[in-house]
């Protein structure tokens, strides 16, 4: 389990946490991220895992870790806003838009919903439960402490909440739905599109037309771009999607296409309380 940080979240945003090769932390980190980097060493803003402050001299052995705060790179912002559907003293809820990235990876990082709900909210300790993907919008859970982030963050691994999706793609009087798709889905880094291959299933989807193009989908698995994969797998693509069938070149920074891709559902026993929750999206495909 990866240990806390010994700095805290500052405007929103949690340290950096680097991997050192080992020697002088000094000279290591301005070979790789340069003077900017320096100098916040020998203004006392980086320290090792147990919080003590990296200085001049400062040595450590391969595979030890430092902390500081990254300076953000310019970032266009997403112009829609994060509603909140629920909050009490263990959980946020809110309806993420199309185009923000649950936390903060790559270039975007402050324009996510963790460090724009850290600071608009004014809970340094949020924490998302579960993740959707940036081009996904919908209902998303977030834990206000740490004290009970591990039990909202389990139930999601475990497969202990439903979820129901809508999506808008073309409709196809030709196939008989409802269906139940089955596949294993693998996602290697470094490549943009997850693909289904030979072996056990690991994904498995239920797909139901609504009419008029407008589809429920309801995941029994969690797979990453699981839902995306199997509408496409159906000769059906997401409306709106850059990734499947085929990579087409998008710029991401364009938001009048959005993905039509909805997480309208969300249904739960909480671990704390014991109650059943159900929050529901108020976004429209």
């Amino acid at each position: 389990m990866r240990r806390e940080a010994p700095l805290p979240p500052r405007d929103g945003l949690g340290p950096a946490r680097v991997r050192l090769r080992g020697g002088s932390v000094l000279v290591e980190l301005a070979s790789r991220f340069g003077e900017a980097a320096a100098t916040k060493v020998l203004a006392g803003e980086v320290v090792c895992a147990d919080g003590t402050v990296v200085g001049v001299g400062t040595v450590l052995p391969p595979g030890s870790h430092v902390y500081l705060y990254r300076d953000l790179p310019d970032e266009v912002a997403v112009p829609f806003d994060i509603p909140v559907l629920y909050r009490d003293e263990n959980i946020v809820v809110v309806d993420k838009p199309h185009f923000l990235a649950t936390m903060p990876r790559g270039r975007h990082v402050a324009q996510t919903a963790l460090v724009r709900l850290r600071r608009s909210l004014e809970v340094q300790e949020l924490s998302p439960a579960h993740r959707l993907d940036r081009l996904t919008a919908g209902v998303l859970v977030l834990t206000t402490r740490r004290e009970v982030r591990g039990a909202y963050q389990t139930m999601f691994a475990r497969g202990e909440v439903q979820k129901t999706y809508l999506a808008r793609a073309a409709a196809d009087p030709g196939l008989d739905l409802p269906t139940v798709v089955r596949s294993r889905i693998i996602k290697r880094r470094g490549q943009l599109q997850a693909v289904e291959e030979q072996g056990e299933p690991n994904a498995e989807t239920l797909v139901e037309h609504l009419g008029d193009g407008l589809y429920r989908l309801t995941p029994r698995t969690g797979r990453t771009h699981q839902l995306r994969v199997h509408m496409a797998s159906l000769g059906l693509p997401i409306d709106g999607d850059p990734l499947y069938p085929k990579v087409t070149d998008v710029d991401s920074d364009d938001f009048s296409r959005p993905l039509r891709l909805l997480a309208q559902r969300l249904e739960f026993v909480d671990p704390l309380s014991g109650l059943r929750c159900e929050f529901v999206s108020g976004r429209e495909l």
